[in-house]
């Protein structure tokens, strides 16, 4: 399939629905329903794009890529003198040659970074000056690298601690560097691509305290006049929240820093959300019944009616994975237990939700 022309691939994506009720524009995806509206983009693996049915699906539906795990600290920066630069390579080559945008995630994060770069040569810790060189380092060497090709940074990862106490997470960079880490990390990656739009991204960004907690950092960052240009709203959500009047609030708030605003991880869960990795308790079921797919459809067809009101602020959409067959939640919080999260089901088809989101 993946040496058809693109509008035959639209026409056999067309004739695998099943049902007839819905009407097929056989030529049409996600990112030309929105072509007035904003991009529409998807977080892929170099596996993904290698596979025929779902590279199909890809450059069917969306008109922009993010790197799922590929250009985060560990993979890309195992050791502090080699780069990983194959994988990455790969998607951004893939995007190229169907002119597709690029986001990079992640520059800056506390999570899957590599165990040198909190240490110095001796393998002492690192101080303050040791790990912010390590930091320049690492996102001049990589933002550099695709100048011209990634139109936008995550370049702060979840800098906002989870404890609603507090402001910053307790992680080793504000241990060893203080909060300069962060508006250091825009610095760095602007002056590397001046013209890339740099975003800072995090998760629970509707919830009215976490809200008000990263409000005030991206609000001392302006004020400080740190090179940052966007706020990444993750939207791994639920059948449970946000409520709609959450996610006005949380886009307003956001914008009103004159901030360009993207929902960058979107995904549904029909579980209500988990921060804590557990095991699957006995009799728990990962069925997808009738009940949370229109329960899905629903919140899918609100979000998105939320999103076309707000395409002055919402600057880029992305789905974090491609289809119910494989999605990061298969894995966490519960692994085994499926969560079914996106607008194709395991077979690649698009389901009820998906429908409710072209459909205006």
């Amino acid at each position: 399939m993946n040496n058809l022309p693109l509008k035959m691939v639209g026409l056999l994506f067309a004739a695998l629905i099943v049902g007839g009720s819905q009407p097929v524009a056989v030529d049409k995806g996600l990112k030309d329903y929105y072509q007035a509206y904003f991009p529409i983009g998807v977080a892929v693996s170099p596996q993904a794009l290698q596979d025929p049915a779902e590279s199909a699906l890809i450059r069917q539906q969306f008109n922009s890529l993010t790197p799922e795990n590929d250009m985060k600290m560990g993979p890309i920066h195992p050791e502090e003198n080699r780069y990983n630069w194959g994988p990455a390579d790969a998607i951004v080559s893939y995007a190229q040659t169907h002119q597709l945008r690029v986001r990079g995630h992640a520059l800056c994060w506390h999570e899957q970074t590599p165990p040198w770069l909190f240490k110095d040569t001796a393998s002492n810790p690192a101080n303050k000056a040791l790990l912010l060189k390590h930091l320049h380092d690492h996102i001049d060497a990589v933002v550099k690298r695709y100048k011209g090709k990634i139109y936008a940074w995550d370049v702060v990862n979840e800098a906002i601690a989870d404890d609603s106490t507090q402001l910053l997470r307790n992680s080793e960079w504000l241990q060893i560097c203080g909060p300069e880490f962060i508006a250091e990390a825009f610095r760095y990656a602007h002056a590397a691509d001046p013209q890339a739009v740099l975003f800072y991204n995090d998760y629970n960004t509707e919830r009215p305290e976490k809200r008000e907690r990263i409000y005030k950092l991206l609000k001392q960052l302006k004020d400080d006049n740190v090179p940052i240009h966007g706020v990444g709203l993750q939207g791994h959500w639920s059948l449970q929240e946000p409520t709609e009047k959450e996610l006005r609030t949380a886009i307003e708030r956001f914008a009103s820093l004159g901030l360009k605003v993207q929902i960058t991880e979107l995904d549904v869960s029909i579980y209500p959300w988990e921060k804590n990795k557990r095991e699957k308790r006995p009799g728990e079921s990962d069925a997808y019944s009738a009940e949370a797919e229109q329960r899905q459809a629903a919140q899918y067809k609100m979000f998105f009616k939320v999103f076309r009101d707000y395409k002055d602020v919402l600057t880029g959409i992305t789905f974090w994975n491609i289809s119910d067959k494989y999605t990061w939640l298969d894995t966490y919080p519960v692994p085994g237990r499926k969560n079914y999260p996106l607008l194709f089901d395991q077979q690649q088809k698009p389901k009820k939700a998906y429908w409710e989101v072209v459909k205006f």
